[in-house]
């Protein structure tokens, strides 16, 4: 099964892409860990995003195609996977398509998390990162921690990222809208989506996704 999983920020796509790449038994592949990886292991594709991303520039397409043809082209990606941030634009999706169809495979699905614009940014501007890790994350409705500005797990300090303020996360929603909504009608147009409300407990979007899919999840 091979399924590139779109939707705004906020709308919970690495959260559902990897509990359906686990349920689906396929690889998830993300775009940001992908450049993560290859800065990491030194390759010439990460010294060339490093190089880019150290100057604030946006990471070309040619670059972005070719990290994730590489990664798709292993051995456990020959059954599927989940491709999870790329495509980004109608450029990439006919990129993904012509090397795909080089090595004779399509896409079976293009599943289109759908959420309001106002409950993204309710969504990302509540969200609280803890200072000291990270990975403790929190918001301010739906999993407030139990004293205000301290985080529960650690004691750390939480705080609101900059890139998580309402007015950049408008900003976002605008480029999404403008760059990478238009791959949805450009799969629409080949049978390919599903649109999914994800305005719902998160195994309830699973299970939506899961029974959008061909064979039925």
């Amino acid at each position: 099964m091979r399924i590139v999983l779109v939707g705004p920020p906020g709308a919970g796509k690495g959260t559902q892409a990897a509990l359906l790449a686990e349920q689906l038994g396929v690889p998830h592949i993300s775009t940001g860990n992908l450049f993560r990886a290859n800065i990491s292991e030194g390759t010439e594709l990460g010294r060339q995003v490093e190089s880019i991303m150290r100057e604030g520039g946006l990471v070309p397409d040619e670059i972005t195609v070719a990290m994730a043809a590489d990664r798709m082209a292993q051995p456990d990606a020959a059954d599927g996977f989940l491709l999870d941030g790329f495509p980004r634009n109608i450029g990439q999706a006919k990129s993904l398509d012509a090397s795909l169809a080089e090595a004779g495979l399509r896409l079976d699905a293009v599943l289109d998390l759908e959420v309001p614009e106002d409950e993204v940014v309710k969504r990302i501007a509540g969200r609280r990162m803890c200072r000291k890790d990270s990975a403790h994350v929190f918001h301010v409705v739906n999993n407030p921690p139990r004293q205000e500005g301290v985080c529960d797990v650690c004691g750390g300090e939480l705080y609101q990222r900059d890139d998580d303020q309402a007015d950049t996360v408008r900003k976002r929603l605008g480029l999404y809208h403008e760059e990478t909504e238009p791959i949805i009608d450009y799969y629409r147009e080949q049978g390919l989506v599903s649109t999914i409300s994800a305005l719902a407990p998160v195994p309830e979007v699973t299970r939506r996704a899961l029974e959008a899919l061909p064979t039925g999840g």
